[in-house]
């Protein structure tokens, strides 16, 4: 008999400034492209993170969601939280901060991690930027 594929979720909050630029274009084309988010302000974001697999009958989990509360915080909450994004960041050097991109980011900074947990897949990684805008990134087979 297979065992019931289930997600779970951790979220965990940040709080981090960011400047919306991309290095290419001007600033001129910078302010009228990102309008406020030009300017360098701050954010209390969510990250959420779902992953899926097997249920397992004799503990009734997926994972360890405490495991996967450590891993979130090594490998994200401690380099992002109470930082600028744009330059104390550096797996984040490069890229245009948006919540997108950060979505994308954490994602690769996690998938390696919960790809040695036996049996779980890394579903869906969110960044929730304000009560108003989020980005979900699902990976590159979606």
């Amino acid at each position: 008999m297979s065992r019931p594929i289930v997600e779970i979720t951790h979220a965990e909050e940040f709080a981090a400034a960011h400047q919306l630029v991309a290095a290419h274009l001007s600033e001129e084309e910078n302010r009228a492209l990102y309008g406020p988010c030009f300017t360098r302000h701050g954010h209390n974001y969510v990250v959420e993170v779902v992953v899926r697999g097997p249920l397992d009958g004799p503990t009734g989990m997926v994972m360890d969601l405490n495991v996967l509360m450590r891993m979130m915080r090594e490998e994200l909450l401690e380099h992002v939280d109470h930082k600028d994004l744009n330059v104390d960041v550096p797996f984040l050097a490069g890229i245009v901060p948006t919540a997108e991109n950060l979505a994308i980011a954490f994602w690769e900074r996690l998938a390696p991690r919960l790809a040695q947990v036996e049996g779980c897949q890394l579903a869906r990684v969110g960044v929730i930027e304000s009560r108003a805008n989020r980005a979900d990134y699902c990976g590159q087979n979606s």
